[in-house]
């Protein structure tokens, strides 16, 4: 029977630290309103931004991490992204 390790300290490549992507205050709040919203939607209506103005800053959120080498393409990536660098918690999801 094969056993899972969930210590990070048993995996010495995987880094500890991730290069900040260098956020502005405004790209945090609309990431976190979506990831704890659940759609983009909700996000701008919580924010008082429309759909495109949602689009706009998670596309650019996407181009920052992928210029630091953390690449996040997807909605889940961008959730984990948020979680290693504490914009959220899970028990925001």
């Amino acid at each position: 029977m094969t056993s899972i390790i969930l210590d990070h300290r048993a995996r010495p490549d995987r880094p500890t630290r991730w290069r900040n992507p260098r956020l502005l205050t405004r790209e945090q709040e609309v990431l976190v309103a979506w990831v704890r919203s659940g759609s983009k939607t909700a996000a701008g209506t919580q924010l008082s931004l429309s759909l495109g103005t949602i689009d706009a800053h998670l596309a650019r959120i996407r181009d920052k991490y992928a210029a630091v080498g953390r690449s996040a393409e997807t909605k889940a990536a961008l959730v984990a992204r948020a979680l290693q660098d504490g914009l959220i918690v899970l028990d925001d999801l």
